[in-house]
């Protein structure tokens, strides 16, 4: 048979995976590790029966996976210091200055808000979830709170932070495809981005309006990590070379590191009987809370590298699949109407983002929701006269922070394993990423905030 692909075949097979993933995970509530491994056999078959090699299948599949080796170690990383922020007590001294510090009434926005702040700082959302993150939830959860709404808040200000930091690797990413300066890029996002924070920030203030808060079962939490953690303002030292390394502009593998390094030798002060089997034991499997308060232990036993493992391997099945689908040209084949036949403003920006949506739909990678639309649709944003600033934003809204929604993407495969909340449960609060291609998309057919190129 032919190898070339039509653009009928094409969106066949897009629907039939989408069709089979969405089924699966949505209705049935399947995990999306084995319909996804499903999908890609099925991709791998009809690849033989339309002629091409098993050394072309191969080399989709380590094409797909190679973009994802650097996160990929770094979600490693994060397992192990999830692991000895907890044993060391880093999140549960956070904790406990949450609990003296936020308004009850008023904890999922002000948890929104710190997160945003932080995730700022350090540009990376990742981070922001697996550390203040988990501290929050902890937190909400003696609140009694709602905890699909608190994951939602927490991922949706490590999304606001991650957007517009300069030191986000999404952030310069989008600037890089689009061929547009950096700190004006960030600037210019500010017409889609301010619009979804503050909508996002009223609606967590509404629905997180929780009026009474129950002091006797916070006070018992309190107590019980107070008992068995090492809480003093010496646990934010880690939180501090954090800071530090994102000023310097370190990238977040050596400032890992450090952090794990910092913490472990934290570890071995405030803890006579630790030991280096039972280090690498923390490491490798995590901590295991032993309290007398069964909702502490439940929150707190977490981390280690084992934890990423399930995530590491959905992340590697996915992207194999993505890989797939681009060295049989399948999802350019797709776009290919789209690019030639988008003479308005208001419908470029709005296929541009669908674009970017619907990659993270099949392939559930962030950085390629970025650069194939970015590519695709670089020519026609120059034609109609719109600057790269213009495209640079709609790939920021319709692709980075997508991927956080999507069950089967790295974003929310990360976080749903390191809060232990499902993604489809917190998807519908996370209101940054949800409002952010819908005030995009409304610029586009305003022209509110659009930036043209000079004539």
């Amino acid at each position: 048979m032919k190898k070339k692909i039509g653009f009928g075949e094409s969106i066949i097979i897009l629907i039939l995976l989408l069709a089979i993933l969405g089924i699966s995970v949505i209705k049935f509530g399947i995990n999306p590790e084995v319909p996804v491994l499903f999908v890609a056999a099925l991709i791998v078959f009809w690849a033989k029966l339309r002629g091409f090699s098993w050394d072309d299948i191969h080399d989709g599949i380590k094409e797909g996976i190679n973009i994802a080796i650097i996160p990929i170690f770094i979600f490693i990383l994060i397992g192990a210091l999830i692991a000895v922020w907890i044993k060391g007590g880093i999140i549960p001294s956070i904790m406990v200055l949450g609990f003296h510090l936020i308004s009850g009434q008023f904890f999922v926005p002000s948890v929104f808000i710190v997160c945003s702040i932080v995730g700022l700082a350090i540009g990376s959302g990742f981070t922001t979830i697996s550390t203040i993150g988990i501290a929050f939830l902890g937190i909400g959860a003696s609140m009694g709170q709602n905890l699909a709404l608190i994951a939602g808040a927490i991922v949706s200000g490590a999304v606001f932070g991650d957007k517009m930091s300069p030191l986000s690797d999404s952030t310069n990413l989008s600037s890089a495809v689009a061929e547009s300066e950096l700190f004006a890029h960030i600037k210019n996002m500010m017409w889609s981005t301010i619009p979804a924070f503050l909508g996002s920030l009223i609606l967590f203030t509404i629905l997180g309006n929780s009026g009474h808060i129950d002091l006797t079962k916070i006070n018992r939490t309190i107590a019980t990590l107070n008992h068995n953690f090492s809480i003093s303002w010496w646990a934010l030292l880690p939180i501090l070379l954090m800071f530090i390394c994102a000023w310097k502009k370190i990238p977040a593998i050596p400032t890992l590191f450090s952090n794990i390094i910092l913490t472990t030798i934290m570890i071995f002060i405030q803890d006579s009987k630790m030991t280096i089997p039972k280090l690498t034991d923390l490491l490798t499997n995590g901590f295991i809370a032993k309290t007398d308060n069964a909702q502490v232990n439940a929150l707190l036993t977490r981390g280690g590298i084992s934890s990423m493992m399930a995530t590491v391997a959905l992340i590697i099945s996915t992207l194999s699949l993505g890989g797939l689908l681009m060295k049989f040209g399948i999802i350019q084949k797709a776009m290919q109407p789209l690019v030639k036949r988008l003479p308005k403003t208001g419908s470029l920006i709005l296929v541009t983002i669908l674009s970017g949506i619907g990659i993270n739909l099949f392939v559930g990678e962030q950085y390629l929701s970025v650069i194939l639309p970015g590519r695709a649709f670089k020519d026609a944003f120059d034609k109609v006269g719109l600057h790269p600033l213009a495209l640079s934003r709609v790939l920021e809204d319709g692709g980075s922070v997508i991927n956080y929604l999507i069950p089967w993407g790295v974003a929310g495969s990360f976080a749903a394993a390191t809060l232990g909340v499902p993604v489809l449960a917190f998807l519908p609060f996370t209101f940054f990423s949800l409002l952010s291609p819908i005030f995009s998309i409304l610029s586009g057919f305003t022209g509110i905030g659009l930036k043209w190129s000079k004539k």
